[in-house]
Formats: C-alpha cells, sequence, structure tokens
C-alpha cells in the first residue's frame, strides 16, 4: 500500500484500516509463533504498511 493512497482515505478509514492492519499483525505472529506461517516477510510488509498508515494519520492531525 502507498502512502499516496492512503492520503486520499478519510480519517474514519485510516482508524478502520490501522485495526485492521494491527489484528492482521497479531494473527501474523500468533502463525509464526505455531509455526504455520510459511512466508515470514509478511510480516515485515505489515509492520510498514501500518507505520505508514499511522504516519499519515499524525500528518492529518498535524497539518
Amino acid at each position: 500500500m502507498k502512502a499516496k493512497e492512503l492520503r486520499d482515505l478519510t480519517k474514519e478509514e485510516l482508524f478502520e484500516k490501522k485495526r485492521d492492519l494491527g489484528q492482521e499483525l497479531l494473527n501474523l505472529r500468533f502463525q509464526k509463533a505455531t509455526q504455520q506461517l510459511g512466508n515470514s516477510s509478511v510480516i515485515s510488509k505489515a509492520k510498514k504498511d501500518l507505520a505508514r498508515v499511522k504516519t499519515v494519520i499524525r500528518e492529518m492531525d498535524i497539518g
């Protein structure tokens, strides 16, 4: 997900996406702990997407 795409969303949509990504990250961590996760690079991608969403939310708060 690109930051440019995120900037087009409303604040409510961003908060929903933040919640969804947080839940996805939690599920991925559980899958890794139980060794059901095949590709562990998915975790880092989810973390980066969550950070992008948080950054855009922060930019909206400041600006």
